[in-house]
C-alpha cells in the first residue's frame, strides 16, 4: 500500500500469491480508506497556499512551483455592494457632492470600470445574476423581485464554498424573497451571516449594523491559511432617509450638485434629497475603508480581489426599476495589488453583472462546467486584469426586466428588453399599455417614496409642471430608442425618427437573436410565465384587487400614503 496527494491506493502485487484472510482483511481496509479520501476537498486541503496555473489549473504550494512565474496564489475575494447607487456618484468619477476615500482607493490601486451595466435594475434580480453569472430571463422565478429562487440554480458563493473557500456576508445579500434547497432548508446565497455587531449611526435612517466590525468577526473565524470570500451588502443608500441630514449632518450645500437630471425639476427639496442620498453612499464607503484598513492591518490586502459596486440605480423617479442609463449603469471599481498588472487603469470596456461570477471561478481555479452551477452567461474579467487585448470593446449590454414591485391587476409586470450598441440604447416594452411605475391609484409602487416623487405628483395635481410626471409615470410607447451619448437623461426618444430606422432595426435584430439564443422565454411566446410565478410576499400578494376592495386591508411601507392617487383623478 502507498500514498500519494493524501490519498490512500493498494499496492499491485500478485494475485494468485495472496495468502489467507489477513491480505483480504486488508485489502478492504484499502478500499474503504480510499472510498473516504474521495470528494470535494474543503477549507483545511486547500489552503491559501495553493496556486492557480495561468491555465486555470489547481497547483499545490510547493517546491515544485515555487517562484513559477506561471502560477499565482488563490485570491481571497471581498465583495462590497452599496443598495440603490448610480453611476457616476463616487469622487473617483469626479463627482463633487458625494465623497468615497475608500472607494477612490480601490481604483488608484487597482481598476476603474466606466461603464458597468446590471442586466436588471431592482434589487433581487439585480442579486439574482452576480451570484449565478445569468441574466435574469435565464432564471426562472428568480427573473422576479420577491421571488422563490429556485433550488435548482446554485451561486458562486455556494460554489466556492465546495471548494475549499471560507464563506461569509454582513448586511443585505440576496434579497427580498425566499431561498430554499430541495429539502425546504434555507440557503445563504451570498454567505453565513454575521451580524452581531452594533453602532450607534448618524442618522435614524442609516442601519445600526457595524459592517466592519461584522467583517472582523469573520476574519478571527477563519481557520488555517484557505481563502475567504465575503459579501459585504450595505443597505445604504436604500430609502428611507432622515431628510436633511446631507446638510444638517454631513455638512453638504446644495450648490454642491453640478446639475440636476433633466426628469426632475431642479428645486431644493430635489437637491436635499439628492444629498441625503450622497451621505448615505458616504456611511457604506466608511465601513469600506475600515475593511480595508483591517486586511492591511492582517496583511491580506495584497492577495485579496476588492470589487465594490452596487445593485441598481438611484430610488429615485425614472431610475430604481426603470430601464434607463441611469437605472443599470453603475460605479465598479475592482484591486488586486497580487493579480492586476498596470493598476490605477480606466476601462472604458463595456461590464457586465455576469461577469462577476466566471471571473471568481477562474481564480479560484474552479471549473464552471464541474460544478452544480448552470451554465454562465457573462465573460471573464481576467483578461481586463491582465491588460491583455479583448474583444468586448464593441460588445453589446443586455438589459430587461419582469415583475418588479406589486401593483397591477394580477400583479403582472412590465416587461422590458434592452440593448446597448455602441452610444445607443434600444429598449422594447412589451406592455406598453400597462402603467411603468405600477398602477397610480395603487401608489405607483415601484418608485419608492420620497421628497422628490412627492414633489412631481403634487405639481401635476396641482395643475402645473405635468412633463416630469409623464416622464416619471406616465405611459411609454412599445420602443425606445436614445443617444447616450448626447442624451444620458434618456428624454429624447429616438425610435420613431426616420433617420434612425436604420440603427433601431439592426439593434432589434440583435437583441431578438441573442434573446432566442439564450432561451428567454419572452422572445419564445412563453413570457407569460413570468406573470405566473407566485409573489413570495403572501400578505402582499394580490396587493392591486386588495387594496381596491378595502384600503386599511394592505400596507406598502416603502412608499408614502399620498402616493396614492385618488379616484377623482380618474388614473386607476
Amino acid at each position: 500500500m502507498m500514498t500519494g496527494g493524501g490519498v490512500v491506493f493498494c499496492s499491485p502485487f500478485d494475485w494468485g500469491q495472496m495468502m489467507g484472510k489477513r491480505l483480504s482483511v486488508l485489502f478492504v481496509i484499502c478500499l474503504l480508506l480510499a472510498a473516504i479520501r474521495v470528494g470535494p476537498l474543503d477549507a483545511s486541503e486547500i489552503g491559501q497556499q495553493d496556486e492557480v496555473s495561468l491555465d486555470g489549473s489547481l497547483n499545490r504550494g510547493d517546491a515544485a512551483t515555487a517562484g513559477d512565474p506561471t502560477v499565482r496564489r488563490r485570491p481571497n475575494i471581498l465583495f462590497a455592494i452599496s443598495d440603490d447607487q448610480s453611476f457616476p456618484h463616487a469622487s473617483a468619477y469626479g463627482c463633487q457632492w458625494v465623497k468615497t476615500p475608500a472607494f477612490d482607493r480601490v481604483a488608484k490601486n487597482g481598476l476603474l470600470f466606466n461603464r458597468c451595466y446590471t442586466p436588471n435594475a431592482k434589487c433581487a434580480p439585480s442579486r439574482s445574476s452576480l451570484l449565478t453569472g445569468r441574466y435574469s430571463w435565464q432564471l426562472e422565478e428568480a427573473a422576479n423581485h420577491w421571488c422563490y429562487f429556485p433550488a435548482k440554480f446554485a451561486t458562486y458563493v455556494e460554489t466556492l464554498a465546495k471548494n475549499g473557500y471560507q464563506t461569509g456576508m454582513t448586511g443585505k445579500g440576496w434579497a427580498p424573497g425566499i431561498a430554499l434547497d430541495g429539502q425546504g432548508k434555507r440557503r445563504d446565497l451570498a454567505g453565513k451571516p454575521y451580524a452581531k455587531k452594533k453602532a450607534k449611526p448618524p442618522t435614524k435612517a442609516i442601519s445600526g449594523n457595524d459592517y466592519a466590525a461584522n467583517f472582523t468577526d469573520f476574519l478571527d473565524s477563519t481557520q488555517g491559511d484557505a481563502p475567504f470570500c465575503f459579501w459585504y451588502g450595505g443597505t445604504e443608500p436604500h430609502r428611507r432617509y432622515e431628510y436633511g441630514t446631507g446638510v444638517r449632518v454631513g455638512g453638504k450645500s446644495l450648490d454642491s450638485i453640478e446639475e440636476v437630471p433633466d426628469f426632475w425639476p431642479d428645486h431644493e427639496v430635489i437637491r436635499n434629497d439628492m444629498l441625503d442620498y450622497a451621505f448615505e453612499i458616504e456611511h457604506f464607503d466608511k465601513h469600506l475603508g475600515r475593511m480595508l484598513d483591517e486586511l492591511e492591518r492582517r496583511g491580506m490586502l495584497a492577495n485579496t480581489l476588492v470589487v465594490v459596486t452596487s445593485d441598481n440605480g438611484m430610488p429615485f423617479p425614472r431610475i430604481k426599476g426603470q430601464s434607463y442609463d441611469w437605472s443599470h449603469h453603475l460605479p465598479l471599481a475592482i484591486a488586486w495589488p497580487e493579480g492586476i498588472r498596470d493598476p490605477g487603469r480606466e476601462v472604458d470596456e463595456p461590464v457586465s453583472f455576469v461577469d462577476l461570477a466566471p471571473t471568481y471561478l477562474e481564480l479560484a481555479g474552479v471549473v464552471p462546467s464541474e460544478t452544480s452551477m448552470a451554465s454562465l452567461s457573462g465573460v471573464s474579467l481576467v483578461p481586463i486584469f491582465n491588460n491583455a487585448e479583448t474583444k468586448s470593446e464593441h460588445r453589446s449590454i443586455l438589459l430587461g426586466k419582469e415583475r418588479h414591485d406589486i401593483g397591477r391587476p394580477g400583479d403582472v409586470g412590465y416587461p422590458v428588453r434592452g440593448i446597448i450598441e455602441g452610444d445607443f440604447l434600444l429598449l422594447r416594452n412589451f406592455e406598453s399599455s400597462r402603467w411603468p411605475a405600477g398602477n397610480p391609484s395603487t401608489g405607483y409602487l415601484n418608485t419608492d417614496g420620497s421628497p422628490t416623487k412627492t414633489m412631481i405628483l403634487n405639481a401635476r395635481r396641482e395643475g402645473g409642471e405635468s412633463q416630469f410626471w409623464q416622464m416619471a409615470f406616465g405611459l411609454r410607447p412599445e420602443y425606445e430608442l436614445y443617444n447616450l451619448a448626447t442624451d444620458r437623461d434618456c428624454v429624447v426618444n429616438l425610435a420613431s425618427e426616420p433617420r434612425y430606422a436604420e440603427q433601431r432595426a439592426s439593434m432589434l435584430e440583435q437583441l431578438e437573436a441573442t434573446l432566442k439564443a439564450q432561451g428567454d422565454p419572452r422572445m419564445l411566446g412563453q413570457g407569460d410565465v413570468f406573470d405566473q410565478y407566485l409573489y413570495a410576499n403572501e400578505r402582499e400578494r394580490g396587493f392591486y384587487e386588495k387594496y381596491r376592495a378595502d384600503p386599511a386591508s394592505v400596507k406598502a411601507g416603502w412608499v408614502n400614503p399620498t402616493d396614492f392617487e385618488p379616484p377623482e383623478t380618474g388614473l386607476e
